[in-house]
């Protein structure tokens, strides 16, 4: 699918502009960032469940590793956040503006 077809492989409708043309927000995307500290976080909470789960520990959460199984859901949301991304990303249509215009580039939201 190329960046003029929208999901069900469809054109876009660009506006009539010369030179515009239709971009995605790629890593900039507030989901990629959301999803990788989830999943950081998740990491973290993981190892300790491997490897800091006491009896001491088992004996506050009734013999369940709650670091374990937080940071097992917590890796898999994170990665939920990165395929939604790749799957349904921003997109929008970039133009050039006129000479003289306080901006180089106009930016409009695809609906």
């Amino acid at each position: 699918m190329n960046d003029n077809e929208n999901l069900e492989g469809g054109p876009v409708a660009v506006p009539d502009s010369a030179g515009a043309k239709v971009e995605t927000a790629g890593a900039f995307d507030i989901r990629n960032f959301i999803g990788l500290l989830v999943a950081l976080f998740g990491v973290i909470l993981l190892l300790v469940g491997l490897f800091d789960y006491t009896d001491t520990e088992a004996a506050k959460t009734g013999g369940v590793n709650a670091n374990l199984w937080a940071g097992l859901v917590m890796v898999v949301v994170g990665l939920l956040f990165a395929v939604w991304a790749k799957l349904e990303p921003i997109r929008m249509i970039v133009s050039e503006n006129e000479p003289g215009a306080e901006e180089p580039r106009d930016i409009a939201g695809v609906d």
